[in-house]
């Protein structure tokens, strides 16, 4: 069982940044693709970007992709999700999702997801 532990989130202006963080622990979460999804109030929970578990293979949502930049340091069991230039409209919670087997942007191909962190961007 692989458990996974967001934070980092908080409030910024926008224009600003944040670095979230995922750390995992438990299974061999370092052979796992990582993922961030983000929920808006109201709104249905969507992708943002995924890693794969060398690191060599990343994926960006359109809405984000030369904004934010997805890494990962294994030897930590850590994934980090570097946002640049926030927007107003990045404000949601976001989430750190794992997989042993897939690599994607559908969120039911994520087996374990962590309890979320919450960002919310001003105007």
């Amino acid at each position: 069982q692989v458990q996974l532990v967001e934070s980092g989130g908080g409030l910024v202006q926008a224009g600003g940044s944040l670095r979230l963080s995922c750390a995992a622990s438990g299974g061999t979460s370092s052979s796992y693709t990582m993922g961030w999804f983000r929920q808006a109030p109201g709104k249905e929970r969507e992708f943002v970007s995924v890693i794969s578990w060398s690191g060599s293979s990343t994926t960006y949502a359109d809405s984000v992709k030369g904004r934010f930049t997805i890494s990962r340091d294994n030897a930590k069991n850590t994934v980090y999700l570097q946002m640049n230039s926030l927007k107003p409209e990045d404000t949601a919670a976001y989430y750190c999702a794992s997989s042993p087997t897939y690599y994607g942007t559908s969120r039911l191909g994520y087996a374990y997801w962590g309890q979320g962190t919450q960002v919310t961007v001003s105007a």
